[in-house]
């Protein structure tokens, strides 16, 4: 049989697991977007040579546990204060590639001011954002990001702007700071959304180590069983109606 294996070299090799990633099985759910965004940043500062050069903090929410799939220094910060934990981190440790990992809920509900003063400080510090529209992780309740008409559990017929006001685009707010450096707004439901989002973190953490100030990544993503839908159905809703109102592309380019 020896003489029918192929040998693994650098030439044939297509594919190898980033030595960042745990063997930790993800408890997301299935179709959730968070899992492939764990992926990418792990494929990135592997292929940064950074690993234990890197920094994250993650706060409450569906990212809570990304300590758990990601082999690098973690700091877990309470429910929407991971920018002034980042802040703290970098400003101790400034040859270290710090970031943060947030949902929605958490960046911009109990955490706008933290988010809005890293991004008008302009920190060193790389922003990784997960919009899916919703509260996913403590039972599917309406979010600042939520849509009009958007039906969640604490906006059942809806979400009537009259009542529980617009939805707000945090992204576009940070891009107008003088501390933030590159804004942009991604996605991972497609290849090639995927290989965009890749070249985004990328981007992102290089800015921080160049000292160019903050730089905020989001991206659009899916909550499958706080929308009530199947992985398929979710990726659909999610490209006929959460794109459309969080436009995908850069914000802003320093």
């Amino acid at each position: 049989m020896a003489e029918f294996e192929v040998q693994k070299t650098q030439e044939n090799l297509v594919y190898s697991r980033t030595k960042v990633l745990t063997d930790n099985v993800m408890h997301y759910c299935p179709g959730c977007s968070h899992g492939t965004v764990h992926k990418l940043i792990a494929e990135v500062i592997d292929e940064m040579n950074m690993q234990d050069k890197t920094i994250g903090v993650s706060p409450v929410g569906c990212a809570v546990f990304a300590y758990n799939y990601l082999d690098i220094d973690w700091a877990e910060a309470a429910h929407g204060r991971a920018p002034a934990v980042a802040t703290a981190i970098k400003r101790l440790n400034p040859d270290k590639m710090v970031f943060t990992y947030q949902g929605d809920g958490d960046l911009a509900a109990i955490g706008t001011a933290e988010t809005i003063h890293i991004c008008n400080r302009g920190e060193n510090v790389a922003i990784f954002f997960v919009n899916n529209g919703i509260y996913g992780m403590t039972g599917g309740q309406m979010a600042p990001t939520t849509l009009i008409g958007m039906k969640t559990a604490t906006c059942p017929y809806g979400r009537d702007p009259k009542l529980h006001g617009f939805p707000y685009k945090i992204g576009n707010i940070v891009s107008q700071l003088e501390g933030t450096c590159y804004v942009t707004r991604q996605s991972v439901n497609t290849p090639a959304a995927v290989r965009k989002a890749k070249k985004a973190i990328r981007k992102a953490f290089e800015n921080s180590l160049a000292g160019k100030g903050v730089s905020f990544v989001e991206f659009v993503g899916t909550c499958n069983s706080g929308w009530k839908m199947d992985p398929v159905a979710a990726n659909k809703w999610m490209e006929e109606n959460m794109i459309p109102a969080y436009p995908l592309g850069d914000l802003k380019d320093i």
